[in-house]
């Protein structure tokens, strides 16, 4: 992880993450009776949970707007969800209000086009492997991970080790 990454990761009060291609592969599954489902990846859960046990936040940020996210959200005891949401870039100004954060104590997660203002807004962005060309361009960070496969997870890990260099115990 270079200094500057390792400089923004140090403030992170809060991590914000989109859902579709971010938390999930991006895929919509759809059962012969209409059902929709979407598949989330364990560690993304295990990520919200050490962060949480750390006291840093995780704040869901999506356009969409589906009883699966908010049971999701829900099981990770995330209590503040975003839905709906059209242009993400104007949910800063609350959640700094809200949290009594800076731009700069913020991290966001996201991989497409509705994602890119709000990634430039805050202290810290990053964006999955397959995220697209431009959010590539501008995040801070490009995981490793692609969507679906730990995203969360990853960024969890980075903000952890560079606020807690002497942990070992993050469950």
């Amino acid at each position: 992880m270079n200094k500057k990454i390792t400089e923004k990761c140090k403030k992170i009060k809060i991590v914000l993450t989109d859902v579709d291609g971010v938390l999930t592969d991006g895929g919509m599954y759809y059962t012969s009776q209409g059902d929709f489902m979407k598949k989330f990846h364990t560690r993304d859960g295990m990520g919200v949970s050490m962060l949480r046990k750390n006291n840093i936040s995780t704040i869901i940020v999506t356009k969409e707007s589906t009883e699966i996210v908010k049971q999701w959200a829900k099981k990770m005891k995330i209590t503040n969800f975003f839905d709906g949401v059209q242009k993400k870039e104007l949910i800063v100004d609350k959640i700094m209000k809200k949290f009594h954060v800076k731009k700069n104590e913020i991290a966001y997660i996201g991989d497409d086009v509705n994602d890119l203002e709000l990634m430039k807004n805050v202290g810290f962005s990053a964006t999955p492997n397959d995220g697209i060309f431009l959010a590539k361009n501008i995040a801070d960070y490009v995981c490793d991970c692609k969507g679906g496969e730990g995203v969360l997870r990853e960024i969890a890990n980075m903000i952890l080790i560079v606020q807690y260099p002497k942990k070992t115990k993050w469950y």
